[in-house]
């Protein structure tokens, strides 16, 4: 994605300017560590170019009113926040993406309302764009603001991480002559997409994250459409233990690689 790539003409033209979207699904995170921190991090960004969209999918504890009046106390007009009713992460991330690409998003970025995003994420999401890939997966950590989590258990975590990554890329289910390239691990609370490839490979799966991860189905549908995409360990976010907390390392390990473990409540709060 050079600044002046070369048109037709062999004359060097600019790029058209990249507009970024931020797209934040929600459901029931009006607690102390919940969707204001995120959106305090998101403020505190050091590239404050993009528009937020959070999604609120049913929630009852007031998330909604909490983000509708932080971004009037706030007064940021990029930010607004639509309405989902489908219970899922696949349907509100979709409604969030499409809702962002309709106001002129060429460029979109998830993360989701128990996570934090560094100060400098936007800057090295739009950088990872620059490098020619059209879906940049990135890389998360534990945080530690919110569950008290050992450096021990921060070093499992991380592992646990790889090892799902490195599962995914052998997972029967991911291989398939039509794909141009390798499976890469894209969390849903970190990864980034062009608006064209998004619709292109039609979006997340409109479903509930008991039924499918919209995120690796998504990864699926861009591998039979491109090979411009990649991981990016450099583009962090800080991602939530409470599942970890609340099922223990090897449940967790067992939802997230293949959902061989079903619990009985998939939303922790």
């Amino acid at each position: 994605m050079s600044a002046h790539a070369p048109g037709a003409d062999g004359a060097p033209h600019e790029a058209p300017p990249v507009r970024l979207a931020v797209v934040v699904p929600a459901l029931d995170e009006a607690h102390e560590h919940g969707i204001l921190t995120t959106l305090r991090a998101l403020r505190a960004q050091e590239d404050r170019d993009f528009d937020l969209v959070v999604v609120d999918n049913g929630s009852t504890d007031g998330t909604p009113d909490l983000v509708r009046t932080t971004i009037a106390d706030w007064d940021e007009p990029r930010w607004r926040l639509v309405t989902e009713d489908q219970k899922g992460t696949g349907a509100a991330a979709d409604t969030g993406m499409r809702a962002a690409i309709a106001a002129g998003a060429t460029h979109l970025a998830r993360t989701d309302a128990d996570c934090v995003p560094p100060p400098d994420w936007t800057v090295r999401v739009k950088a990872a764009f620059a490098v020619g890939h059209d879906l940049v997966a990135g890389r998360i950590v534990a945080r530690t603001d919110d569950l008290p989590v050992s450096r021990v258990r921060q070093a499992v975590l991380s592992g646990a991480v790889s090892l799902a990554s490195t599962f995914g890329r052998f997972r029967p289910g991911n291989q398939d002559p039509s794909y141009l390239g390798p499976y890469v691990m894209a969390p849903g609370c970190n990864m980034a997409i062009t608006a064209d490839l998004y619709e292109r490979a039609g979006g997340f799966p409109r479903t509930a994250i008991e039924d499918l991860h919209e995120d690796r189905a998504l990864v699926n549908q861009v591998r039979r459409l491109t090979s411009a995409y990649g991981p990016h360990p450099e583009v962090v976010v800080r991602a939530s233990t409470r599942r970890a907390h609340a099922w223990g390392l090897v449940r967790t390990l067992g939802w997230y690689a293949d959902h061989r473990y079903k619990p009985e409540v998939v939303d922790i709060r």
